[in-house]
């Protein structure tokens, strides 16, 4: 997969950053002892996916941080990387139905926070993720 119209191909080398992610987390995963003698299922996408969210609605040191480690120069390269991830690979392309790769996210946050309007329309717009409210203290 190549991310779109990026300058001097860094398409090509946003691909190549997002496997190296992927081993880096990999990597510390799979150092862990409980994890060498025990099956895991590890889904560095959605991991990726899901820390660019949270890049997303971060500010200061913290975006920063996260953009370095995912190797992202901004959070709208990665807003372009999520809107060609859904249009390439999580789209409805077989005659009979059915995305390619199912792929479910969810934000859920808890009742006593609130978030800013503009990263609510992010989540839903450029994210594709359902954003609920939630009761985490008595439930």
């Amino acid at each position: 997969m190549v991310l779109p119209d990026d300058d001097d191909n860094n398409g090509v080398v946003s691909v190549n950053n997002l496997t190296k992610v992927s081993l880096t987390i990999a990597k510390h995963l799979f150092s862990k002892q409980e994890h060498k003698e025990n099956n895991v299922l590890f889904l560095p996408l959605s991991l990726q996916v899901v820390l660019g969210l949270i890049a997303t609605g971060s500010e200061g040191p913290t975006r920063q941080q996260l953009l370095d480690f995912l190797q992202f120069e901004s959070t709208d390269q990665i807003k372009s990387f999520v809107s060609h991830l859904h249009s390439v690979v999580l789209k409805d392309a077989f005659p009979s139905g059915g995305p390619r790769l199912p792929f479910v996210n969810g934000v859920w946050i808890d009742q006593s926070f609130s978030l800013r309007p503009s990263f609510k329309k992010i989540v839903s717009n450029d994210y594709k993720v359902t954003l609920s409210s939630v009761d985490f203290i008595t439930k």
